[in-house]
């Protein structure tokens, strides 16, 4: 039976700060809300709820819908889209080369990068900090992860770009015709290291080649459907945070001049904008029987949003939820990376890009300001897209 009730509606108009002030109300009257937008889904909107889902792997599966809206129009992209023990293999290939010490590896060619962005910036007085810095950071510092083609990046770049375009704009063809484009660029680079071999205890291709399960190898279309995976997974949430956290500074010059001064801060607030920009909302589950949750029962089958991004401002764990405060007690329980078997395998790579971000953009300027309308992003991630910004 399909579900009727409509508590909020997911493709209304936003701006920066509506959707936290929507979640707050259904944190309060409506915590387990369900909708028709989006092809129809339940949403969970406070913490305990959020967590429980993600950390049962068992009752809330990913194999069915991952992501609010649907998108996997174009195959099967492991990990994210399989369930444990489906997915541990592609886990275990990957997340060596995702430790702190080798994602800690790539910080200075990130501020390397992270200066050559700015400097045009500087020179002009400001500019638009996700359209000219953050849009391109995570995708050639992903392109040097992934040990891709130098020529290789503004093809990414604009094709990742195109594809997130599509999801934002909720066009079915788009996104299938963008995300081909993807897969079309992960077939390349499977067969160029089939060809050259590579260290897979370096390289994220080589180390899915050489993976086994139960002594084979990876299925061809899975092992290009990871790779596709990865190729855009790490894109999208480094280019919002830094969008986020530059619209909070604009608005809190103290703040700003804080950590201006004093860079040791910097790890600590951008644990606490994590938590209070969360990029994500969208991550999905399907329950595999009816469960009870928040005095309400969800239908078997039927798509749930594990709303992250609400979760983290849930008050009956982070008193002051819609407040920074810097080195909260409790920061560590913050969802912004997930929790369970499908937590982000690349938390450490994602922190060192945003400190390095935050740290050069504070050094380049004496204070900045937002200098026109903040554009955000629609369902699946939650933030800003473009920030204009002006250096003071």
């Amino acid at each position: 039976m399909t579900t009727t009730v409509q508590d909020f509606d997911p493709e209304v108009p936003e701006d920066f700060d509506s959707p936290h002030a929507e979640y707050a109300r259904l944190r309060r009257e409506c915590p387990v809300a369900h909708t028709n937008g989006l092809g129809g889904f339940w949403a969970l909107t406070r913490y305990e709820d959020v967590k429980r889902a993600a950390s049962d792997s068992t009752t809330f599966i990913t194999s069915v819908q991952n992501v609010v809206p649907k998108v996997a129009f174009t195959g099967r992209r492991p990990p994210l889209h399989l369930d444990p023990p489906e997915h541990t293999p592609y886990r275990k290939a990957l997340n060596p080369l995702l430790s702190l010490e080798r994602s800690e590896a790539f910080a200075g060619k990130a501020r390397e990068l992270t200066r050559k962005l700015l400097a045009p910036m500087v020179e002009n007085g400001g500019g638009d900090i996700c359209v000219e810095l953050s849009s391109y950071l995570p995708v050639h510092v992903f392109g040097e992860w992934m040990r891709m083609p130098e020529e290789w990046l503004d093809t990414l770049h604009d094709a990742g770009r195109a594809f997130i375009l599509a999801v934002h704009s909720n066009t079915p063809e788009r996104m299938k015709e963008t995300s081909l484009r993807l897969y079309d660029m992960a077939r390349g680079l499977i067969a160029v290291r089939r060809e050259n071999p590579q260290d897979p205890a370096l390289d994220p291709t080589s180390a899915l080649l050489a993976a086994r399960h139960e002594g084979e190898p990876l299925p061809e279309e899975l092992l290009v459907g990871t790779v596709r995976q990865v190729l855009v997974v790490g894109m999208v949430a480094p280019m919002v945070m830094i969008g986020n956290i530059c619209v909070h500074l604009s608005r809190d010059k103290a703040l700003q001049q804080q950590l201006r001064a004093d860079p040791s801060l910097v790890p600590a607030a951008i644990e606490e904008f994590l938590r209070l920009y969360t990029p994500y909302r969208g991550f999905a589950r399907t329950a595999v029987c009816d469960v009870d949750m928040g005095g309400r029962t969800i239908p078997k089958d039927e798509a749930i949003a594990l709303v992250y991004a609400s979760a983290n401002r849930d008050e009956d764990v982070f008193p002051d939820g819609d407040k920074f405060i810097l080195n909260r007690p409790n920061i560590a329980q913050h969802l912004a990376f997930g929790r369970g078997p499908h937590n982000c395998p690349g938390v450490h790579l994602g922190r060192m890009q945003l400190r390095v971000a935050l740290e050069e953009i504070l050094a380049a300027t004496r204070e900045f300001e937002l200098s026109g309308p903040v554009s955000v992003s629609r369902w699946p991630e939650v933030g800003a897209l473009s920030v204009p910004l002006r250096f003071v």
